[in-house]
Parts: C-alpha cells; structure tokens; sequence
C-alpha cells in the first residue's frame, strides 16, 4: 500500500507541474551513435543512448594526466568524492586502466597524507593534486566503496594496502556514543558528527561487527525519527533537520528500510527553470527550502526507486534531470548535467558557487549515469549479518 501511495504522490506532482590510458584513446567521434560494452550487460541488451554516450565521453575527457578529473570544466578544484564516483563509472563501464590511474594517484599517497598526522584524504586539492584541505568522513568512505568495487569486480589485490588503511583510519573516527566525527579540519580539530558520512561509512567498511553496531545504536539514538520513519541530518537546527540524501542514500544503503523513506522525500519536490536549457525542471532540493533542483540528489532518488524496483518512476526523474544537459566548450560529442538546476542555496542557507547551474559537474553525471546504466554502488557491499534487534528502522516499518 505505501508504495503504491509513494508511485501515486510522485506522479501526481509531475502531472502537476508539467500539464592506465590517455583519455583521448576514448573518445567518440562527433555525431556517430555508438554500442558500448557495459560491464556485466549481455552484449544484445547493452545499448545505450546517445545522451548516455556524451555524457561517458565527457567524464573520460575529464581525466588529466595524474589521472584526476576536475569537478568542472577549468576550476581548478579537484574533489575526493567527485573521483572516487568517476572511478566507479570507469569501473562500470569495465574501463580498469582509468579507474586504476585515480586510485595509484592515492595509493602513492598513504604514508604521506593518509596515515600522516590526524589521518585522512583530503577533500579538496588543486588540479595539480596540490594544497588539500581538511578531510571528510564521507569522502573517503565513498574511496573504499570504490576499492571494494574494483577488488570484487576484477580480484586485482593491488590495493588492498590501501583498502586496509582507510577502513583502519574510518574506524578511527568513532565517538565513545558510536557516532562519528566527521573527519579534521586544517587546524586538527574534529568536524562534527556528519550523519550522511556516518551512514556512507557503515556500508563502505565491509562486514558487520561492533563498530557497526555501536554506530547503528547511534544513529538509533540520535538520528532517528521514529514517528516518521527517517534518519534525519541536523537535530540542533530544527529548519535543516531532514535532508533529501537520507533518505535516497538510507533506502540504498540499509536492507529493509521502510519505502516510506522514499514517499516522505515528497517535502523537497520543487520545479525550476534551469538556467541553461531555459526548461521547467520537476525534481528534489536539497531541504525544504525548495530553491533549486538538485540534480545530483534527484539522480541519487533515482537510484532508489531502482532499487525498490520502480524502473517507471526513476525514468521518469531521469527524463527530467536530462532537459538540464549542457554541452562541454571543450570536447566534442560530450555533455552533462549541472550540479543545481538554477542558482540558489545549498544546504541550508548557505549559496551554491556561482557556476554550479552553468557547467556540467562530475558528481551529477556520476550519478545520473549509475542510474542509466543500472550500476548499484553498494551491492558488493550491502551483505552485512545485521542482528534483527539492531535494525531499528523496521520497528513497526512493514509495508
């Protein structure tokens, strides 16, 4: 019955508002509609579309020489999270040598960042791979999701010195309440329990022991809402206290979750005008301010209704996602989605950066793209003997 209401809700609102290699050896030719081989896709059921191939091309295009990409075009901002998802494209996509090229750019750097000081990637560098900054817990836990997919996917243990590292650093993290700091900032100090990398963190350190349940315990504690049925982000501010990647991430994330998560994601539909394409956009913000479509969060909703096996629904946030593609001024037969429909505020009320409508961002296509190929990130992952009295989010949850 809920999920019926959730198919129901969801269209009511669209009917609603609309009555190791050098990149260049990828690349496609301009205008020539090509098949391509997705991993673990039987050859007659692997075509796939135009827009779909554009959009690969420009991630390819992405990768420079120490085997990053750039968030966007010319920023000089190189992002953690943003390679480890293009990483598990290439991965997707049985492209190896590119994924391999972001993880040696790491792999090199385990004694010098990793393990040095009070541990960690950083977040954020430069194009160079230079001037990092602060360390992130989700960020790296979205690195080992990368590592496990690859290791399980081709059975290469090249990096499993670098698997362990993390993992050992992520369990670092833990608070004596089960929760986790949210990594360091540049001057050493602890960033505050972050419940999106909490909850990225619990599927990314493979297995189920008590650092597991500890942090399950906490998240039972703190960062559930048993009325609703939703992990929420930010209790100490009762205006940002629900996030839109909850409840996308904690359907995907956690066996069983109640389907409802997806149904009370409704509070964040919103329609803009993308800035671009000039096209009414229907799709989810970031809170509930409702601003902005965020096209990286919608694609994540995406992949949640694939997961509930609602193929109809995800195809239908896709189709609206595609209506914001911008061609690359770069390179030929490539394009993306932007990070934002418009400009706005992220979450919360702080402004998103003044190109996030205008260029195609590595986040939002990674995403998008899982969601076209029907890639699941966390499937080598998601087996944990979870105990039954821990899983507190099916209390009372049966559909």
């Amino acid at each position: 019955m809920r999920i019926k209401l959730l198919v129901i809700s969801f269209f009511a609102f669209l009917l609603l508002s609309c009555s190791k290699e050098d990149s260049a050896s990828t690349s496609i030719p301009e205008n020539q509609v090509l098949t391509e081989q997705i991993a673990g896709v039987p050859a007659e059921e692997n075509k796939i579309s135009e827009s779909t191939l554009k959009t690969l091309n420009w991630l390819r295009h992405m990768q420079m020489s120490n085997g990053l990409l750039e968030s966007t075009e010319n920023s000089n901002f190189v992002s953690l999270y943003d390679n480890s998802l293009a990483a598990l494209i290439f991965i997707s996509n049985g492209e190896y040598g590119k994924a391999e090229r972001i993880f040696d750019f790491f792999n090199t750097r385990i004694e010098v960042e990793l393990l040095n000081g009070t541990g960690g990637f950083y977040q954020f560098r430069n194009k160079n791979g230079e001037n990092g900054s602060r360390t992130w817990i989700g960020d790296n836990a979205w690195l080992l999701i990368a590592l496990h997919n690859y290791r399980k996917i081709t059975g290469n243990e090249e990096y499993d010195t670098l698997i362990v590292a993390l993992e050992n650093w992520l369990r670092s993290l833990q608070d004596d309440d089960g929760g986790l700091y949210g990594g360091h900032n540049a001057d050493g100090s602890k960033i505050h329990k972050i419940t999106e990398g909490i909850i990225t963190t619990y599927i990314a350190v493979e297995g189920y022991d008590d650092f597991h349940k500890n942090l399950l315990n906490y998240l039972k504690e703190q960062r559930w809402d048993a009325n609703e049925k939703i992990i929420v982000a930010w209790p100490e501010n009762p205006s940002y206290n629900n996030a839109l990647d909850l409840h996308s991430l904690g359907y995907q994330i956690f066996n069983d979750f109640p389907a409802s998560s997806l149904s009370n994601a409704d509070r964040y539909l919103t329609k803009q005008i993308a800035t671009v394409s000039g096209e009414a956009v229907n799709g989810y913000c970031f809170d509930q301010d409702k601003d902005v479509v965020w096209l990286e969060g919608t694609s994540q909703m995406a992949m949640a209704y694939r997961h509930a096996n609602m193929d109809h629904a995800a195809d239908r946030l896709l189709e609206e996602i595609e209506k914001t593609f911008i061609a690359s001024t770069l390179f030929p037969y490539s394009q993306g989605v932007p990070y934002a429909s418009n400009h706005g505020s992220t979450f919360g009320s702080s402004d998103l950066w003044d190109h996030a409508d205008l260029t195609p961002a590595v986040s939002s296509c990674t995403w998008y793209l899982f969601a076209r190929l029907g890639f699941d990130p966390f499937d080598v992952l998601r087996k944990k003997e979870v105990l039954a009295e821990d899983k507190f989010w099916t209390v009372e949850s049966a559909l």
